[in-house]
């Protein structure tokens, strides 16, 4: 199931929320929040795109840069058995383990969104 939406460009992960009814779209990839609340899909696009230009003024009369940076490097804290387990498979591939994760990551992401 895809629980991505993208309004104007931007990925919006949607979720529903059985204790108000409604389903409710965060953005991400931003400095800051901005999420949006309704009933229906096509309401739920027309909230996102309020929200979005609303944020987006925010940040320019604020002088906010709006979008996240990433810098390529993060910390995975996995099972020491895993660990071992992803060492090895990636020396049986010739691949460092750094190499192997970044693919395992980039077919996964690939197929996720």
């Amino acid at each position: 199931m895809n629980n991505i939406m993208i309004i104007n460009g931007q990925k919006a992960v949607i979720a529903y929320d059985p204790e108000i009814e409604m389903f409710r779209g965060e953005f991400i990839g931003l400095s800051g929040g901005a999420d949006f609340y309704a009933a229906d899909v096509a309401s739920l696009k027309a909230e996102g795109e309020t929200s979005l230009r609303v944020y987006l003024a925010m940040c320019t009369e604020k002088g906010i840069e709006p979008y996240k940076s990433y810098s390529g490097k993060f910390n995975v804290r996995i099972d020491p058995a895993t660990h071992s387990a992803a060492a090895v498979s990636a020396a049986a591939q010739g691949k460092s383990l750094n190499e192997w994760v970044a693919e395992a990551i980039e077919e996964y992401a690939e197929h996720a969104a």
